[in-house]
């Protein structure tokens, strides 16, 4: 079986942008969208969406003279995919321990636990 290819950062960075449209965007789009400042270079953002395809996250378009690139993939696909990953390695498969963790943390506030405990009962 293939292993399943994970997102860096930037990546992820990126995807959010593209699944935040729901339409086919192209670079200067994204570029526009997450950076407005210039904080990436139009080609980093490029190499980045054509890498994205490479791996099978996008598809990509060629509309005259400008690519297009659209989602190959969902979020939540790829969020249960990362999720099962990171439980994997640093809980040993276990959801529970991660609920533990999150709840013994500290670091939840008292509406997040409340909101937590709603989640839990209508489950």
């Amino acid at each position: 079986m293939a292993k399943k290819q994970s997102l860096s950062p930037l990546e992820w960075e990126i995807m959010e942008k593209i699944w935040h449209d729901q339409k086919p965007v192209s670079v200067r789009d994204v570029l526009r969208q997450a950076y407005p400042n210039g904080e990436k270079a139009y080609t980093t953002v490029q190499t980045v969406m054509n890498n994205l395809v490479e791996k099978g996250f996008l598809q990509k378009e060629k509309i005259g003279l400008v690519n297009f690139y659209q989602p190959m993939r969902k979020k939540n696909d790829l969020l249960k995919q990362e999720t099962s990953r990171f439980v994997e390695k640093v809980f040993g498969g276990s959801f529970q321990a991660l609920a533990n963790y999150i709840i013994s943390s500290k670091k939840l506030s008292e509406d997040e636990l409340i909101d937590l405990k709603k989640l839990i009962e209508h489950s």
